[in-house]
């Protein structure tokens, strides 16, 4: 059984180490873009952001997982040629679809940014990202060959090679036009975005052909040889995708309806629409890189649980099924926790510090407490999507999110944008409990709320006390002490109860 575990714990610690390094230069990138076009063109950079999760959910996120089904499962019965047609298959629905959704979007991109979005300058915006979905679209299928073969060595390539890039490219481009005198605006981080995409590209491309070559079978000749050839695996692709599109795809024109309607709301709380665009940009573009920071590691570990619950369940272990539920809800509650510790104790001195923005240091502080239920809905929805249960997530996201529009339209007016971040967390708290409680009826696993729940509590509660009259500590030296000492704290209280 250990031997199994083996590909999750690689694969998982891989990412996890591209993840940190990518999310530490995507941090300072946010920064260093914060200054460069402010709070103000922060918000305008993402507003798109629900256009293209619109985008994503057709034609990359379902399609990859997808395709790591399928390549999971034919690997899991040794029949990897037929891994190659599911991919190939994915490869083309995944670019045919990107095509057509980059037809109707960029011819399109005024009347979206004037009636749907509602600000005429991201209309730039929407052209280059309906430029850059048939690669992102490619670059995501060929991940999702390789987390289905357990092997996250290029996906993690791809994404430092994406990161590095678009910093990159934006720090060029912005020293090009300052000293050429011009103005800076926010299609200066969007050309990034799409330098960085192409980089990755070119990064999955090299890996895979690479791949079909050491493995002794090229490309072309691969389909030939095949038991099932790409176009005979068309339809199984698509019918397992099509749902989690559906599912995805109402998700994202909810959140799109929410991302869209807080800047108004905000107005009607008595914001004018520039102080409301700023509000939405310190909070989306400041304050949320530093809570989804430490996710990079429940998202890899996530990344890989999915092929690994569909192997598993595709021979039967249903007790694979369950120890890897416990351990997943084990270490997202301990990593969760923690961040809530370091999150809520240097909330303030991190928006202070790094933003010069105390606006930004309130929203870290209580939107902190998002750590444990973000984590865990993050790992057991990835494992009842290994199981096949698309339709109980999709059920309970619905929920969560039905709960964040509510606080939105009814409270951001009288109470402003705390109103959103509490619906936030009324969220996720829900979203995680259903999770669990769907997981619970599932899968035979244990749980000890003692040991589990109360004991890393205490020792946060402890670490924290510590922490803070051992280290009377300001400035950058005192943040990074503080954080070290809860979470070293914090590490030695939970080894010495652990028990064996």
């Amino acid at each position: 059984m250990k031997r199994q575990a083996h590909p999750i714990l690689t694969g998982a610690l891989i990412l996890t180490a591209t993840g940190l390094a990518s999310r530490v230069i995507g941090f300072f990138y946010r920064v260093y873009l914060s200054h460069l076009i402010g709070a103000e063109g922060m918000g305008i950079y993402q507003m798109i952001s629900p256009v293209s999760g619109v985008c994503f959910a057709l034609c990359c996120g379902p399609l990859q997982t997808s395709i790591s089904r399928f390549v999971a499962g034919s690997a899991a019965g040794g029949q990897f040629r037929n891994g190659r047609s599911h991919f190939a298959a994915g490869l083309i629905l995944a670019l045919g679809i990107s095509f057509g959704l980059a037809g109707l979007l960029y011819p399109q991109a005024g009347w979206l940014a004037r009636t749907v979005l509602g600000e005429p300058r991201t209309t730039d915006l929407l052209r280059l990202l309906a430029l850059s979905l048939p690669v992102t679209a490619a670059h995501s299928a060929i991940n999702g060959y390789y987390y289905g073969r357990q092997k996250a060595q290029v996906p993690s390539l791809s994404q430092l090679a994406e990161q590095l890039v678009r910093v990159g490219a934006v720090y060029l481009l912005a020293g090009y036009l300052q000293a050429r005198g011009q103005s800076l605006t926010v299609v200066v981080a969007a050309l990034g975005l799409v330098a960085g995409e192409l980089a990755s590209l070119l990064v999955s491309v090299l890996a895979i052909r690479a791949t079909f070559f050491s493995e002794g079978l090229r490309w072309e000749d691969s389909q030939p040889a095949a038991t099932v050839s790409p176009l005979r695996a068309l339809p199984g692709v698509f019918l397992l995708a099509a749902p989690l599109a559906a599912n995805r795809l109402v998700l994202g024109l909810l959140q799109s309806v929410e991302a869209i309607q807080i800047p108004g709301r905000l107005e009607m709380s008595g914001l004018s629409s520039s102080d409301a665009l700023s509000v939405y940009g310190v909070l989306t573009g400041m304050a949320l890189p530093f809570i989804l920071f430490p996710s990079a590691l429940t998202n890899s570990v996530s990344v890989m649980l999915l092929p690994s619950v569909a192997e598993a369940q595709s021979v039967q272990d249903t007790g694979r099924i369950g120890r890897t539920t416990e351990l997943s809800i084990s270490y997202s509650l301990y990593l969760g926790i923690l961040c809530t510790g370091i999150f809520a104790s240097w909330g303030q001195e991190m928006g202070a510090l790094f933003f010069q923005s105390t606006e930004a240091g309130s929203y870290i502080a209580i939107l902190g407490w998002l750590c444990p239920f973000l984590y865990l809905s993050t790992t057991t929805g990835s494992i009842l999507n290994g199981m096949g249960k698309t339709g109980a997530t999709f059920l309970q996201n619905l929920a969560g999110l039905a709960v964040r529009l509510a606080f939105v339209f009814f409270l951001i007016p009288q109470y402003g944008i705390v109103a959103c971040l509490w619906g936030m967390l009324a969220s996720e708290l829900l979203v995680a409990g259903l999770h669990l409680l769907t997981l619970y009826r599932l899968v035979p696993f244990s749980f000890s709320a003692f040991y589990r729940l109360l004991r890393p509590m205490a020792a946060i509660a402890l670490a924290v006390q510590i922490s803070h009259r051992m280290l009377p500590l300001s400035g950058i030296a005192g943040l990074l002490a503080g954080c070290a000492a809860i979470a070293g704290f914090y590490l030695l209280f939970l080894a010495v109860t652990r028990r064996e």
